[in-house]
């Protein structure tokens, strides 16, 4: 399974945010639009995550619910077909949740920077810094520790669950 480290912080402006990550990105940034459907899973997290153009991802995915930095194990499957994937697996294990979101994605070396602006939440940043077969998972917490300082992210700032569980606190 594939590893990266995570953390997830509210933010006030993703264009604010955006100008002092775009001089620290190694390319370009993307800008992708995603609906995210999650199911019932009771291992971790299952969501299947589509894009404009039609395809999308199934996305397994199990981290603990803590602020900071913390690992996460995921396994990634494209499809072509998301809209009856997601029938599938609806009537097979019922869907508890939907998020859609706008992404700008920029990579800062081996580290992913998101900045989201959530359906009915608001503006995010997620940094996931891929960690190497074998590579200590204190490695991508330093990395992580460090692009929070060099981009002005405050401990009260971080947030512990997915924007599923936001959500969820707002609509009850």
């Amino acid at each position: 399974m594939a590893r990266n480290v995570e953390i997830k912080a509210r933010i006030e402006s993703v264009a604010d945010l955006a100008r002092r990550v775009a001089p620290m990105a190694t390319e370009k940034p993307a800008v992708i639009n995603q609906d995210d459907t999650f199911f019932h899973c009771a291992n971790g997290r299952l969501k299947l995550r589509q894009f404009d153009d039609g395809t999308g991802q199934l996305i397994f995915y199990k981290r603990p619910d803590q602020r900071g930095p913390k690992e996460s194990f995921y396994v990634l499957s494209a499809t072509s077909s998301p809209d009856s994937l997601r029938e599938a697996l609806a009537l097979a294990y019922g869907v508890i949740g939907r998020v859609t979101k706008q992404r700008l994605l920029y990579r800062v070396g081996r580290t992913r920077v998101h900045l989201d602006k959530v359906e009915g939440l608001g503006e995010f940043m997620e940094l996931e810094v891929v960690l190497g077969e074998g590579e200590s998972t204190d490695d991508g917490n330093r990395e992580a520790a460090s692009l929070m300082e060099q981009l002005e992210i405050e401990d009260s700032q971080l947030i512990d669950g997915a924007y599923l569980d936001l959500l969820k606190q707002i609509t009850g």
